[in-house]
Protein backbone atom coordinates (compact mmCIF):
# COMPACT_ATOMS: atom_id res chain seq x y z
CA UNK A 1 0.00 0.00 0.00
CA UNK A 2 1.25 3.43 -0.98
CA UNK A 3 2.30 5.30 2.20
CA UNK A 4 0.51 9.03 2.00
CA UNK A 5 -2.08 9.63 4.18
CA UNK A 6 -1.87 7.93 7.72
CA UNK A 7 -5.51 7.80 8.52
CA UNK A 8 -6.87 6.89 4.65
CA UNK A 9 -3.61 6.40 2.56
CA UNK A 10 -5.05 8.97 0.13
CA UNK A 11 -1.93 10.91 -1.18
CA UNK A 12 -1.42 14.20 0.44
CA UNK A 13 -1.85 17.70 -1.04
CA UNK A 14 0.15 20.99 -0.05
CA UNK A 15 -2.29 24.68 0.00
CA UNK A 16 -0.50 27.37 -0.93
CA UNK A 17 -1.42 29.61 1.90
CA UNK A 18 -1.62 27.71 5.81
CA UNK A 19 -5.25 27.00 6.94
CA UNK A 20 -6.22 25.92 10.86
CA UNK A 21 -6.51 21.99 11.10
CA UNK A 22 -6.92 19.67 13.52
CA UNK A 23 -5.00 16.87 14.03
CA UNK A 24 -6.79 13.44 13.05
CA UNK A 25 -4.95 11.70 15.83
CA UNK A 26 -4.44 14.24 19.30
CA UNK A 27 -7.10 16.73 17.45
CA UNK A 28 -4.41 19.64 18.38
CA UNK A 29 -5.52 22.37 16.14
CA UNK A 30 -2.79 24.26 14.95
CA UNK A 31 -2.35 25.83 11.33
CA UNK A 32 -0.32 23.96 8.22
CA UNK A 33 -0.40 23.62 4.67
CA UNK A 34 -0.51 19.68 4.14
CA UNK A 35 -3.12 17.36 4.37
CA UNK A 36 -4.55 14.46 2.53
CA UNK A 37 -7.11 14.77 -0.49
CA UNK A 38 -9.88 13.69 2.12
CA UNK A 39 -9.04 16.32 4.59
CA UNK A 40 -7.10 14.52 7.25
CA UNK A 41 -4.55 16.20 8.89
CA UNK A 42 -1.72 14.32 11.17
CA UNK A 43 0.51 16.89 13.19
CA UNK A 44 4.46 16.59 13.30
CA UNK A 45 4.52 15.47 17.05
CA UNK A 46 1.91 12.41 15.86
CA UNK A 47 4.05 11.63 12.55
CA UNK A 48 6.97 11.04 14.98
CA UNK A 49 5.37 8.64 17.88
CA UNK A 50 7.41 5.58 18.15
CA UNK A 51 10.97 6.90 17.65
CA UNK A 52 12.47 5.52 20.91
CA UNK A 53 13.54 2.54 18.50
CA UNK A 54 15.53 4.92 16.78
CA UNK A 55 17.40 5.60 19.62
CA UNK A 56 17.87 2.02 20.63
CA UNK A 57 19.52 1.66 17.21
CA UNK A 58 22.04 4.42 17.98
CA UNK A 59 23.23 3.20 21.02
CA UNK A 60 23.26 -0.49 19.68
CA UNK A 61 23.96 -0.89 16.42
CA UNK A 62 27.71 -1.07 15.74
CA UNK A 63 28.23 0.01 12.63
CA UNK A 64 30.64 2.69 10.56
CA UNK A 65 28.39 2.76 7.52
CA UNK A 66 25.54 5.36 7.91
CA UNK A 67 23.24 4.23 5.08
CA UNK A 68 23.51 0.77 7.05
CA UNK A 69 22.08 2.40 10.21
CA UNK A 70 19.43 4.56 8.10
CA UNK A 71 18.27 1.38 6.64
CA UNK A 72 17.96 0.01 10.13
CA UNK A 73 15.98 3.41 10.83
CA UNK A 74 14.06 3.01 7.99
CA UNK A 75 12.71 -0.48 8.09
CA UNK A 76 10.76 0.04 11.56
CA UNK A 77 7.12 -0.52 10.74
CA UNK A 78 6.33 3.34 12.54
CA UNK A 79 9.22 5.09 10.08
CA UNK A 80 6.82 6.29 7.06
CA UNK A 81 7.13 6.51 3.47
CA UNK A 82 7.59 10.38 3.68
CA UNK A 83 7.71 12.87 7.03
CA UNK A 84 9.59 14.66 9.34
CA UNK A 85 10.99 11.70 10.94
CA UNK A 86 13.75 11.83 8.32
CA UNK A 87 14.76 15.40 9.97
CA UNK A 88 15.98 13.31 12.70
CA UNK A 89 16.77 9.69 10.99
CA UNK A 90 19.69 11.46 8.64
CA UNK A 91 21.56 12.99 11.58
CA UNK A 92 21.12 10.03 14.29
CA UNK A 93 22.67 8.11 11.47
CA UNK A 94 25.41 10.58 10.55
CA UNK A 95 26.42 10.89 14.56
CA UNK A 96 26.15 7.38 15.33
CA UNK A 97 28.50 5.67 11.92
CA UNK A 98 31.13 9.01 12.65
CA UNK A 99 30.83 7.74 16.78
CA UNK A 100 31.27 4.04 15.29
CA UNK A 101 34.22 5.35 12.73
CA UNK A 102 36.20 7.28 15.50
CA UNK A 103 34.70 10.19 15.87
CA UNK A 104 35.27 12.09 18.79
CA UNK A 105 32.16 12.31 19.87
CA UNK A 106 29.57 11.89 23.17
CA UNK A 107 26.88 9.85 21.57
CA UNK A 108 25.12 9.46 24.72
CA UNK A 109 23.87 13.79 24.49
CA UNK A 110 24.82 13.51 20.75
CA UNK A 111 21.51 11.44 19.79
CA UNK A 112 19.12 13.46 21.96
CA UNK A 113 20.21 16.43 20.99
CA UNK A 114 19.69 15.68 17.09
CA UNK A 115 16.49 14.68 18.09
CA UNK A 116 15.83 17.85 19.65
CA UNK A 117 17.29 20.21 16.85
CA UNK A 118 15.29 17.87 14.02
CA UNK A 119 11.75 18.36 15.73
CA UNK A 120 11.64 21.83 14.91
CA UNK A 121 12.32 21.32 11.24
CA UNK A 122 8.57 20.70 9.70
CA UNK A 123 7.02 18.22 7.11
CA UNK A 124 7.39 20.22 3.80
CA UNK A 125 10.43 22.06 4.20
CA UNK A 126 11.65 21.05 1.12
CA UNK A 127 8.93 23.01 -0.54
CA UNK A 128 8.14 25.86 1.30
CA UNK A 129 11.65 26.87 2.87
CA UNK A 130 13.27 25.73 0.15
CA UNK A 131 15.56 23.80 2.47
CA UNK A 132 14.76 19.94 3.14
CA UNK A 133 15.20 18.93 6.61
CA UNK A 134 17.16 16.11 5.20
CA UNK A 135 20.29 18.21 4.20
CA UNK A 136 19.64 20.54 7.20
CA UNK A 137 20.04 17.77 9.66
CA UNK A 138 23.69 17.07 8.37
CA UNK A 139 24.18 20.81 8.97
CA UNK A 140 22.30 19.92 12.34
CA UNK A 141 24.86 16.94 12.57
CA UNK A 142 28.61 18.88 11.48
CA UNK A 143 27.41 21.35 14.47
CA UNK A 144 26.87 18.62 16.74
CA UNK A 145 30.36 17.11 16.01
CA UNK A 146 32.20 20.41 16.11
CA UNK A 147 30.36 21.87 18.63
CA UNK A 148 29.44 25.05 16.33
CA UNK A 149 27.28 28.23 17.77
CA UNK A 150 26.09 31.27 15.87
CA UNK A 151 29.59 32.88 17.25
CA UNK A 152 31.54 29.68 16.08
CA UNK A 153 34.25 30.63 13.27
CA UNK A 154 35.15 27.56 11.44
CA UNK A 155 32.64 25.08 12.85
CA UNK A 156 29.68 27.99 11.97
CA UNK A 157 31.44 27.81 8.21
CA UNK A 158 31.50 23.99 8.39
CA UNK A 159 27.98 23.28 9.50
CA UNK A 160 26.49 25.85 6.57
CA UNK A 161 28.40 24.43 4.08
CA UNK A 162 27.39 20.86 4.85
CA UNK A 163 24.03 22.15 4.54
CA UNK A 164 24.49 23.58 1.40
CA UNK A 165 26.54 20.77 -0.68
CA UNK A 166 23.38 18.71 0.53
CA UNK A 167 20.49 21.03 -0.83
CA UNK A 168 22.77 21.04 -4.22
CA UNK A 169 22.83 17.28 -4.43
CA UNK A 170 19.01 17.17 -3.76
CA UNK A 171 18.63 20.13 -6.00
CA UNK A 172 20.04 18.53 -9.21
CA UNK A 173 17.60 15.46 -8.69
CA UNK A 174 14.59 17.66 -8.78
CA UNK A 175 11.14 17.16 -7.33
CA UNK A 176 9.30 16.10 -6.45
CA UNK A 177 9.85 15.28 -2.94
CA UNK A 178 11.05 11.87 -1.95
CA UNK A 179 11.88 11.83 1.72
CA UNK A 180 14.20 8.50 1.54
CA UNK A 181 15.96 9.73 -1.85
CA UNK A 182 16.76 13.08 -0.07
CA UNK A 183 18.11 11.13 2.73
CA UNK A 184 20.42 9.09 1.02
CA UNK A 185 21.82 11.71 -0.90
CA UNK A 186 22.42 13.93 2.14
CA UNK A 187 24.15 10.89 3.89
CA UNK A 188 26.14 10.48 0.57
CA UNK A 189 26.98 13.98 0.56
CA UNK A 190 28.04 14.28 4.48
CA UNK A 191 29.75 11.22 4.10
CA UNK A 192 32.28 12.62 1.23
CA UNK A 193 32.17 15.97 3.63
CA UNK A 194 33.26 14.57 6.58
CA UNK A 195 35.91 12.64 4.61
CA UNK A 196 37.58 15.89 3.89
CA UNK A 197 37.34 18.16 6.00
CA UNK A 198 37.06 16.04 9.25
CA UNK A 199 39.45 13.48 8.36
CA UNK A 200 36.67 10.74 9.50
CA UNK A 201 36.04 7.90 7.13
CA UNK A 202 32.54 6.25 6.98
CA UNK A 203 32.05 3.03 4.79
CA UNK A 204 29.24 3.12 2.88
CA UNK A 205 27.45 0.02 0.67
CA UNK A 206 25.93 0.78 -2.56
CA UNK A 207 22.31 2.19 -2.26
CA UNK A 208 19.53 0.58 -3.90
CA UNK A 209 15.63 1.53 -3.69
CA UNK A 210 13.15 -0.53 -4.55
CA UNK A 211 9.95 1.52 -2.34
CA UNK A 212 8.45 3.03 -5.81
CA UNK A 213 5.44 0.86 -4.97
CA UNK A 214 5.38 3.54 -1.99
CA UNK A 215 5.76 5.82 -3.38
CA UNK A 216 2.82 8.07 -5.58
CA UNK A 217 5.48 10.61 -7.41
CA UNK A 218 8.41 8.18 -7.55
CA UNK A 219 11.25 9.41 -9.93
CA UNK A 220 11.22 5.83 -11.51
CA UNK A 221 14.97 6.17 -13.63
CA UNK A 222 15.14 9.60 -12.60
CA UNK A 223 15.90 9.09 -9.52
CA UNK A 224 19.79 7.97 -8.94
CA UNK A 225 18.88 5.02 -6.48
CA UNK A 226 16.23 3.22 -8.77
CA UNK A 227 15.94 -0.40 -9.55
CA UNK A 228 13.35 -2.28 -10.89
CA UNK A 229 11.14 -4.17 -8.20
CA UNK A 230 11.40 -8.09 -9.11
CA UNK A 231 9.09 -8.85 -6.78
Amino acid sequence: MRDECLICHAPLEYLENEELMECAICHRQEYSRTRCVNGHYVCNECHMQGLDQVVEICYHLDSGDPLEILEAMMSLPQIHMHGPEHHILVGAALLTAYYHAGGDIDLQTAIPEIFSRGKQVPGGACGFWGACGSAISTGMFISIVTHATPLSERSYQQANAMTSHALSAIAKVGGPRCCKRNAYLSILTAVRYVKEHLGVYMQVHPVTCRRQAQNHQCLLTRCPFYREDES
